[in-house]
């Protein structure tokens, strides 16, 4: 760095410091204590964000992890599990990321709290998984959420509902960090409240934040305290991340001087994954590489399915003392991911987020493990909420199984139009869900409902023209059809 770089960037932080103790003296007393640790976070990320330029990695370095760095999945199940996997049970709990909110499925509130399957939200199924696990083993494994300032509140109400279940529930809140303008690099907040013309001056930074934010809220300790060993964490729309006893088996049966601290869970890539964080060796230790890391020139073959086979499912297990240990000796270097945005009004911000995966090369003995594809059923978009409603799979206990009467274990490729992207359209577009078991995949473009009883198989397109709608009627069997024009079923 020049003399005249090290200067501008120190009137920048000297500028940011200002700037947050004014919003500070905003705040009452009780919020500016909790603002002021969230603040301390934020500047170390803004000090660094500083200080890098460019893409943080050398692409020349980048090696494909060694073999046994990344275990198959069946390699670990053959081990079996032990008479007493209750004792590893009651050392673990789960995490489940909740600070997302469902607007990108046209929803207002918790991401967690939209229905998905039979009346049942993401966080019904959640307890219903780890309560099942508790009464089977005899096991006390405790559900953690980490909720944002956006989640809060709204999932508290709902939690009153779980009381009389067989799970100790606990949440803490991810940290609360200002968005900052693109040119002047300063928060556009004017105060510390979240409403009115502030409401879109914060953001929660990624779930990177999960080690930090879990350290101050003292939940790590009290877990700790309680002899929990490890945590699995997953974020709440993964319907595929359940507690697996093959891997908590192996994690703890590790001799203690080589015991691992980190397993990330990976599965295979396809087309459909693209864009998916891939690990990879770099410098000697295992790194999560994510799409926004990589330089320009790069991208194409970052996304290529040949060079890097498998992808981040953001299943993770992870030691608790090792939190401890690293967030003390402040050792997580967490790469920065800068994510520019368009504000409403048209303002440019930047938000600084981390991953959590990231932090796997500062871990001791850190592996990934890869799973199948059965573990990673996230549901980002009603055309996941589709395959995950229908007949596809069968509902037990709180978690999802592919239905044994579909002949092949992958799932159909779903696309569904504009129309669909809200839940209240999608749902009001489909009299009951089709039966998809032989459906390999489905296109829907345009203003197009279906009646009760559908069956889809093979290849199905169907596309209505603008201003032209089309009624799959009640009962209709489509098997690789093509379905176009203008198809209206008038009651009479």
């Amino acid at each position: 760095m020049t003399e005249f770089q090290e200067k501008l960037r120190q009137q920048h932080e000297d500028s940011m410091h200002r700037e947050l103790e004014a919003l500070i003296a905003t705040a009452d007393q009780a919020a500016a204590e909790i603002s002021r640790k969230d603040f301390d976070g934020f500047k170390r990320l803004f000090h660094r964000f500083l200080q890098v330029k460019g893409p943080s990695v050398d692409w020349a370095k980048i090696n494909r992890p060694p073999e046994d760095s990344v275990q198959p999945y069946e390699k670990i199940k053959s081990k079996g599990l032990p008479d007493n996997i209750t004792a590893s049970l009651n050392k673990l709990a789960v995490v489940k990321l909740n600070g997302g909110l469902g607007t990108s499925m046209g929803c207002k509130g918790p991401k967690s709290l939209i229905s998905v399957r039979n009346e049942n939200t993401f966080l019904d199924l959640t307890v219903q998984q780890i309560e099942h696990l508790n009464k089977t083993f005899n096991a006390d494994v405790p559900l953690v959420l980490m909720n944002s300032f956006n989640t809060d509140e709204e999932t508290n109400k709902i939690l009153q509902k779980y009381k009389h279940h067989r799970v100790n529930i606990h949440t803490f809140n991810q940290s609360r960090y200002p968005r900052i303008n693109k040119e002047s690099l300063l928060p556009i907040a004017k105060s510390m409240r979240v409403n009115g013309e502030n409401v879109e001056a914060w953001y929660p930074p990624g779930h990177g934040d999960i080690y930090t934010s879990f350290y101050n809220s003292g939940l790590l300790d009290k877990l700790i305290a309680e002899g929990k060993e490890y945590i699995f964490v997953s974020n709440i729309d993964n319907l595929g991340a359940t507690v697996d006893l093959f891997i908590l088996h192996h994690l703890m049966s590790q001799p203690a001087d080589k015991r691992c601290e980190f397993i990330m869970e990976v599965t295979d890539k396809t087309r459909a994954d693209v864009k998916g964080g891939t690990l990879i060796q770099y410098e000697d230790h295992l790194r999560l590489l994510e799409i926004a890391q990589v330089p320009k020139a790069h991208v194409d073959e970052f996304k290529s399915v040949t060079k890097f086979k498998i992808f981040n499912t953001n299943n993770l297990w992870i030691s608790l003392p090792a939190i401890k240990r690293l967030h003390e000796k402040n050792a997580m270097d967490l790469e920065i991911i800068v994510n520019p945005k368009t504000l409403d009004g048209g303002l440019n911000i930047i938000q600084l987020e981390t991953a959590v995966g990231a932090a796997i090369k500062s871990f001791d003995n850190a592996m990934g493990v890869n799973v199948p594809r059965s573990r990673f059923l996230p549901v980002k978009t009603s055309s996941d909420l589709l395959l995950v409603m229908s007949n596809l799979y069968s509902l037990d206990a709180g978690s999802l199984t592919m239905s044994k009467k579909r002949e092949f274990p992958s799932t159909p490729h779903v696309k569904l139009g504009s129309s669909f992207t809200k839940v209240q359209e999608f749902l009001a577009r489909f009299e009951n869900i089709p039966d998809m078991l032989e459906l390999d995949h489905l296109t829907v473009s345009g203003d197009v409902t279906f009646g009760k009883n559908v069956s889809l198989k093979g290849t199905v397109i169907i596309i209505a023209n603008h201003g032209d709608r089309i009624d799959i009627p009640a009962g209709a069997m489509l098997e690789n059809k093509i379905v176009s024009g203008n198809l209206r079923i008038l009651d009479h």
